[in-house]
């Protein structure tokens, strides 16, 4: 699947308070360092390197938006999601943009949340 065939979604398109009553479930693909720094509120944790070993968590029956810091590591597991049946979209420029874009964020720590 090439760059251009992915599903993509921009934060735009998302609803701003998630998750939404019908809405995408997102999964985060970061490391856990970057979502303990600041995570959306209701996304589910399973970094790449453990997204093999956790796809089971990944329900078939719903639209997932799978998110990273900058949208290059989720590309790469919403092009395997796609592959396998999944109604799955990279959420374009990750993070980074839900970030600018002011849309709120949780942290696992004492600090306000951010994106690293």
């Amino acid at each position: 699947m090439s760059p251009q065939q992915i599903p993509t979604v921009t934060v735009p398109e998302l609803p701003v308070q998630l998750p939404a009553e019908g809405g995408p479930l997102l999964v985060d693909v970061r490391e856990p360092d970057e979502w303990a720094a600041g995570h959306i509120d209701g996304a589910i944790h399973i970094p790449m390197g453990d997204f093999l070993a956790r796809i089971n968590e990944v329900p078939q029956d719903r639209d997932v938006v799978v998110v990273c810091r900058s949208g290059r590591r989720s590309a790469e597991v919403t092009a395997y999601l796609a592959r396998g049946g999944w109604q799955a979209r990279n959420l374009e420029d990750g993070m980074l943009a839900w970030q600018a874009a002011g849309r709120p964020m949780i942290s696992e720590t004492s600090l306000a949340p951010t994106v690293r």
